[in-house]
Order: structure tokens, then C-alpha cells, then sequence
């Protein structure tokens, strides 16, 4: 595709990554008001959300540092390693519930930061994988995360590092349109499931990706690197932790739920 320098020494890589990360921003804070945020409590999700994005960006680059070194058996981190997105996501997750709980102790009043968690998770699983499919679209033009070589219709030519110049399957659009998707389920879960007819969204982003994570990585191109698990990626065993840790969030959310219902209901009979 289009690998090159546009400006400032960006290509459309990190231009589109840049953009994800603002318009995720923008609708946090949108989506913060509409869920009944404190003016600190919007504060709160920006500033934790700036530092998820430092924590995030040097976890990306650790994680494609980690796979270049167990697919080269060389450790280096320059302005060639790259990043991946599951580093990203995992060491920003733990950046942002640092900031979000520890500051957010001090800074917030009366538990604020702990009464809306849940519509903190949710806006997450809204704004995380539209952001996550703009990157995917850098991916494209960078020509990485592509799939094996092809002569389908659907194949693109793209500059490779492992093929060159070459058609292959384009797994980072197919990735951009199902994380699209998926963003679009979860905003309208957001803005229409409301009162009693309101569902967890964090679950659905998780469990979603998790599977689709899972089976995109059978036809990546490039070299995934090994686990524990000899026939599974990094990426395969950590979607399979997402797709787990997301059915517990939600067994959890429903027993949570169970318990204020019958605490009500016992209310209402005294």
C-alpha cells in the first residue's frame, strides 16, 4: 500500500492511530456526560486515559519486541520494532484502573470513580475497538499484519516485510470491518439499552474479539511467535483469556444484579 512518510515523520500508519486515540477521547467524555459524569469524574477519564495511552504505547512496544526476539533470539527496541496490539491493550488496561482508582480516590468525592465503573467499562468497549480498527486501517497501508500470499480476488499488493512486493490476503481491512462492527453493536447497546434493558458491553467486546482474534490468526502471514501452549500464538492465548475473563464479568454483573433484585424486592415487602 503506502508505507511512506507523509509529514512530520508519520506515515498513514501513525496518522490513523492518531486519530483513533482522539476521536476515542471525544467520545468518552460525550459518552462520560450522557452517563450522569461529575465534571471530575470527566477529568478523571481523560487524564487516565492519556496515561493508559503512554503506558499502552511503551507495553505495544515491549510485546513486538518480546516476538521479534522469539522469532530472531535478538532483544532490541528502535524506531523499527513496531508495536502490537495486545501489549497495547493489556498494559494500557492496567495504566488506566492505576490512574482511574488511585487518583480517582483522591480526587473524586463520595466512591464516584467505584459507582461508575460499569459505565466506564462500557464506554470502553465502545471507543476501544473503533479506535482499534482505525489502527488496523495504518496497518493496511504499513504492510503489516497482512495475511499469506494470494491470486484471489480479494488479495491486495501491498509492501511486505517477509514477501516484498506482494498480493496477499488483506487480514488488517478484514479486521478494520469486523471491529467496526463490533463498535457499532456496542454504541447502539449504549445509547438504547437503558434502565432494566441495560446489558454489560464489556463482555461483548471481549468474548467478540477474543473469538475473532482466535481464528483471523490461522491465516496470518507473518510469524506469530510460540507459548506455553506449543499450538497456540500469543495472540490465540490471550484472545482465549479474553473470551474467559469476559464470560466472568458477566457472571458476575448477573449475580450482582440477582442480589439487588431480591434485595428491592424484600424492601418492598416490609
Amino acid at each position: 500500500m503506502y508505507p511512506n512518510v507523509i509529514f512530520l515523520d508519520m506515515g498513514l500508519y501513525d496518522i490513523f492511530i492518531a486519530i483513533g486515540l482522539v476521536l476515542a477521547l471525544v467520545f468518552a467524555d460525550r459518552m462520560g456526560i450522557q452517563r450522569g459524569f461529575s465534571v471530575r469524574l470527566q477529568r478523571l477519564v481523560i487524564f487516565s486515559a492519556l496515561g493508559a495511552f503512554v503506558v499502552g504505547f511503551l507495553g505495544a512496544v515491549l510485546f513486538q519486541a518480546f516476538y521479534n526476539y522469539m522469532e530472531t533470539g535478538v532483544f532490541v527496541i528502535d524506531s523499527q520494532t513496531g508495536m502490537t496490539f495486545y501489549g497495547g491493550l493489556i498494559f494500557g488496561i492496567f495504566g488506566y484502573l492505576a490512574i482511574w482508582f488511585g487518583v480517582g480516590k483522591l480526587y473524586c468525592k463520595d466512591g464516584e470513580e467505584i459507582k461508575k465503573f460499569g459505565d466506564i467499562a462500557d464506554i470502553a468497549a465502545c471507543v476501544i475497538p473503533m479506535a482499534h480498527g482505525l489502527g488496523r486501517i495504518g496497518c493496511l497501508f504499513a504492510g503489516c499484519c497482512h495475511g499469506g500470499v494470494t491470486d484471489a480476488w480479494y488479495g491486495i499488493f501491498m509492501h511486505t516485510e517477509k514477501y516484498g512486493y506482494a498480493k496477499v490476503v488483506p487480514v488488517q481491512l478484514f479486521e478494520a470491518l469486523f471491529l467496526f462492527a463490533l463498535s457499532v453493536v456496542a454504541f447502539v447497546m449504549f445509547f438504547r439499552l437503558q434502565g432494566e434493558k441495560r446489558l454489560p458491553i464489556l463482555p461483548i467486546y471481549t468474548v467478540g474479539y477474543g473469538i475473532w482474534r482466535f481464528f483471523i490468526e490461522f491465516i496470518r502471514g507473518d510469524r506469530r511467535g510460540e507459548t506455553i501452549v506449543s499450538f497456540l500464538s500469543p495472540s490465540q492465548l490471550v484472545g482465549l483469556i479474553m473470551i474467559g475473563a469476559g464470560i466472568v464479568y458477566f457472571v458476575v454483573w448477573y449475580f450482582k444484579i440477582k442480589k439487588q433484585q431480591s434485595v428491592e424486592a424484600s424492601n418492598f415487602k416490609e
